[in-house]
């Protein structure tokens, strides 16, 4: 009775297992502590990049090559942009150009 007891009390405490993310759901990169987290993602073309500020100062998501930018962003807010061509896209913060990240767009399967 001790042992089953101990077993259900140990199932209790194990976290049910994480179902897999929808595919169709956006990659979400949060922005704190002064960097992109996670620094590089990679997506399928077509799908969309949240990026959301958690940070206390304001920041921006701007691609290296000019072709878009998020513009300010303060505390709590969010951006996205869907990407359709293939390809490595590197971006920064205009604020604090040491923050950089990484998008990698893959043929969708």
């Amino acid at each position: 009775m001790r042992l089953l007891l101990s077993a259900a009390l140990l199932a209790a405490l194990i976290p049910a297992p994480v179902q897999a993310t929808d595919a169709a759901a956006p990659a979400t990169v949060h922005i704190r502590d002064d960097k992109f987290v996670p620094a590089s993602v990679t997506i399928a073309t077509g799908k969309k990049v949240v990026f959301v500020n958690d940070d206390d100062d304001a920041h921006t998501v701007t691609a290296d090559d000019g072709s878009w930018d998020s513009e300010g962003l303060s505390q709590g807010q969010q951006w996205s942009r869907a990407f359709s061509k293939v390809g490595t896209i590197a971006y920064h913060c205009t604020v604090h150009p040491f923050m950089k990240g990484t998008i990698v767009v893959q043929s969708a399967p």
